[in-house]
């Protein structure tokens, strides 16, 4: 079972992991919880949109780009809130390999 994944340095515990190929391309969808506190950080980690992805349980380590992501709660700067997170993640074409 995936626990968690790294998004460029930053660990985040997952609640949920999906993993499938597309177009021989990996597509991971991930559920994970999101405090109040934590929300500044992960905002703006989010905002990059594309990341080196490692999921350490599974030995995967690709670059990729968000496809979707969504959130029970679009406020988080009231204290002791927690957010339920869902992002999917696509590994991005190699444009060398064409």
């Amino acid at each position: 079972m995936v626990n968690k994944i790294i998004l460029d340095d930053t660990t985040i515990y997952v609640e949920h992991y999906e993993e499938e190929y597309l177009n021989g391309l990996i597509k991971i969808t991930v559920d994970f919880k999101v405090t109040s506190e934590d929300y500044h950080d992960i905002a703006v980690l989010l905002y990059r949109e594309t990341f080196d992805i490692k999921v350490p349980e599974r030995g995967l380590a690709f670059r990729g780009n968000i496809q979707q992501y969504s959130t029970s709660l679009t406020n988080l700067y009231k204290k002791d809130q927690v957010a339920d997170y869902k992002v999917t993640l696509l590994e991005k074409v190699n444009a060398e390999s064409r």
